[in-house]
């Protein structure tokens, strides 16, 4: 059945497809191009404004340098403490070192310098993390020269009883070295 008009009422005529204005198409193509590379343009620089705030606020400039806890320095202090007796026997045991006094010798290293290794120790572990390496350096040098001086006197090699008697003694003096300024004030050992 064929449509009829009612009366009143005129024909629109044809409606316009894109397809038979080929430069409206190209146009509105253009635009949605432009528009899609401007809002990218619009994104990244939100994202660099964003990343600029954001690495602002999180950067470190207002960084401490790392120090030692209230706690840590009591231990360092307490086990600081002992490190320093023995080093004051130093002068024990030089005296039997030169007497060549075997025995003895052997009976003070085994005695009342024997905590000598387990002190440095759990100083190294209080201290900072960056002076650690040095620190474990320092007090594995102090204990293999004990360990020469041992077997020094063990073997009743006077030569070499010396010689490790001096590494102990300037192995004492580094490792004192590597103890905070705060513990070395405290204990009056500069």
């Amino acid at each position: 059945m064929p449509l009829q008009s009612k009366p009143g009422l005129k024909p629109l005529g044809k409606v316009p497809q894109s397809s038979s204005n080929p430069m409206a198409a190209q146009s509105m193509s253009a635009l949605i191009n432009q528009l899609s590379a401007s809002l990218r343009r619009l994104a990244l620089v939100a994202l660099a404004v964003v990343l600029s705030f954001g690495l602002t606020a999180c950067s470190g400039g207002n960084a401490k340098a790392p120090t030692l806890s209230a706690d840590d320095i009591a231990v360092i202090e307490r086990q600081a403490e002992g490190f320093l007796a023995a080093r004051n026997r130093l002068p024990e045991l030089a005296t039997l070192v030169n007497e060549r006094d075997w025995t003895f010798t052997r009976n003070l290293i085994h005695g009342p310098m024997q905590e000598v290794g387990r002190e440095m120790l759990y100083i190294n572990q209080r201290l900072l993390p960056a002076e650690r390496p040095e620190a474990t350096k320092r007090a594995d040098a102090l204990k293999d020269a004990f360990a020469e001086l041992d077997e020094a006197a063990r073997l009743q090699d006077a030569n070499k009883l010396s010689k490790a008697y001096i590494k102990v003694a300037s192995g004492f003096g580094l490792y004192a070295q590597i103890l905070p300024a705060q513990v070395q004030a405290d204990l009056k050992q500069s």
